[in-house]
């Protein structure tokens, strides 16, 4: 018979606690799955670009792409940079590259000062007719570059610039894009800034370079972005500025590559015109994975 003078033990009477159970976010693994789907869908062409540049051209022809991996990639890679595919010797890969550079750069640097320093005119100067500039600025943006090829090809050859870089930057330096961002940048900095430069006797430069500029950083770099993809994938008008083989750019090259593989009696070279487009696709990528916060902070920051 127990002993019921002794007190019972509380902690023998209190339930063991029960561990939570995990919950699915399905949301989340949903998210996930369409993000990793879009993933393979992007990437699977190029592992694809890959695969064939390292099998021989004529197992190419002749499989097409399969899982299998061959010994050509890197006789394919010196042949895609370093050998010529013209007559003058000078069209290499690597050449190419080099112009496409320059290119996308002269594009990004030279938009993004002419764009700052318009939208600054047009926002900070009293000027009479500075709305009506603007807004004749901005209506460019419904004309396509096919529209105005045609003068902007025949002011070029009037000026002498045909298969020279300046030709090649400086009739499609302007635009109407970067001034619009510009000038919302400015609109939104306070007044309270350019009246404390006015007192400490800073200029319309030095307010220009010391303030302006430092605060633009993100939308630089988000113009920079947009402007230097927007160069470096140019291919109409370069064909029509450049006749002049050591000034093609890689875009005009894969382009001849095709050309070349649609009319040639001979085997047609897929594991060198693939690299060069695999290598058309590196340095886009690479620039906007560098600056990928300040694009994205700078498309998106309201507060200044």
């Amino acid at each position: 018979m127990a002993d019921l003078s002794q007190p019972r033990s509380v902690a023998s009477e209190t339930p063991a606690p029960r561990l939570p159970v995990a919950r699915v976010n399905w949301g989340a693994v949903g998210d996930h799955l369409i993000l990793i789907a879009g993933v393979v869908f992007m990437v699977a062409p190029l592992l694809m670009l890959v695969q064939m540049s390292s099998m021989p051209d004529i197992e190419t022809i002749k499989s097409g792409p399969s899982l299998q991996w061959g010994d050509q990639l890197w006789p394919n890679l010196m042949k895609a940079l370093f050998e010529s595919m013209s007559f003058s010797g000078d069209n290499t890969g690597l050449n190419m590259f080099w112009n496409s550079t320059v290119l996308g750069l002269g594009f990004a640097i030279g938009k993004v000062i002419i764009s700052m320093m318009a939208a600054y005119a047009i926002v900070y100067f009293r000027m009479r007719f500075a709305m009506i500039a603007f807004w004749l600025i901005f209506t460019t943006l419904l004309l396509p570059l096919e529209v105005r090829i045609v003068p902007s090809y025949e002011i070029t050859q009037k000026l002498g610039l045909l298969n020279s870089y300046t030709g090649l930057i400086v009739p499609l330096i302007a635009s109407a894009t970067a001034t619009f961002f510009f000038r919302q940048f400015y609109l939104s900095v306070p007044e309270e800034l350019l009246e404390a430069a006015r007192i400490d006797g800073a200029g319309p430069i030095r307010f220009f370079i010391d303030i302006l500029v430092p605060l633009s950083q993100t939308m630089i770099a988000a113009i920079f972005i947009i402007m230097f993809v927007y160069g470096w994938n140019q291919y109409l008008w370069p064909t029509m500025i450049i006749t002049d083989e050591s000034k093609y750019t890689l875009v005009q090259g894969i382009k001849q590559i095709t050309q070349g593989l649609e009319g040639s009696q001979q085997v047609p070279e897929y594991g060198r015109s693939n690299l060069l487009a695999i290598l058309a696709i590196l340095p886009p990528v690479a620039v906007v994975i560098f600056f990928q916060r300040w694009f994205v902070k700078g498309l998106t920051e309201s507060d200044k």
